[in-house]
């Protein structure tokens, strides 16, 4: 007899093709997201280089701002213009200058700023991730539920047929097991994707925070020339 999982499913029970039909949404949902997120992660790290070789050929800030503002997916961009628009805003408040404990506290300041515009942005980025994760834990234990309750309908229906035989039992046993491998191949697929795209915004995350240390180190080392240099002028 062949195995036709569409006619076992048919035949099933109204909670079973609940079952079946909330699994075949979950993995649909997770491979759109999947796809969505490799699309955007791969044109983030293209761009993200492109920002990066151009960021370090810039003769000044400004330029390098005008530079971030056509990097709009790049992450070390947004970091960038966050720095940049408060090292203005710093520059604004000391008089165009930043010297002694006002500078220690404005690089502190970039910092913070770094910082928030980075968490802001991984948060942006590992937006629908959650799914994947919680698709890998719940789905097995939806098909479960899926087997149990077919088991029980069967074995109900068996006691009404008041026959205990093999061929009365094994097509709701069946076709209640179809709702356990369907968890399986949801949840499988779904954690090792999952894994997979965390892995990558890893190491979005560090090149993000590289650029940022190196940003901050720039701006550090201009300012103490500018402090040495203003200090054998005087």
């Amino acid at each position: 007899m062949e195995l036709n999982v569409f006619t076992m499913f048919m035949d099933s029970g109204l909670t079973i093709k609940a079952v079946i039909l909330l699994l075949l949404f979950m993995s649909l949902y997770s491979w759109f997201i999947v796809f969505q997120k490799e699309m955007l992660y791969r044109k983030i790290r293209h761009e993200s280089r492109e920002f990066i070789e151009k960021f370090w050929k810039c003769k000044n800030l400004s330029e390098a701002n005008r530079t971030a503002k056509q990097a709009v997916l790049a992450p070390e961009a947004v970091i960038f213009q966050a720095a940049y628009q408060e090292l203005q805003r710093l520059n604004k408040s000391q008089g165009g200058e930043l010297r002694g404990g006002n500078r220690s506290a404005g690089i502190e300041l970039l910092k913070r700023s770094t910082n928030r515009s980075l968490s802001g942005e991984i948060s942006r980025l590992s937006r629908s991730l959650p799914f994947l994760a919680s698709t890998g834990t719940a789905s097995p234990f939806i098909g479960l539920f899926g087997t149990v309750w077919g088991i029980m309908t069967a074995f109900h229906e068996m006691g009404i047929r008041g026959s205990a035989s093999l061929a009365v039992v094994a097509p709701g046993v069946s076709e209640a097991l179809v709702s356990t491998a369907a968890g399986l191949a949801v949840a499988i697929p779904a954690v090792i994707l999952y894994n997979y795209l965390t892995n990558r915004l890893v190491e979005i995350e560090d090149n993000s925070l590289a650029f940022a240390s190196d940003f901050i180190n720039l701006i550090e080392r201009d300012l103490l020339s500018r402090s040495t240099s203003g200090e054998k002028q005087e």
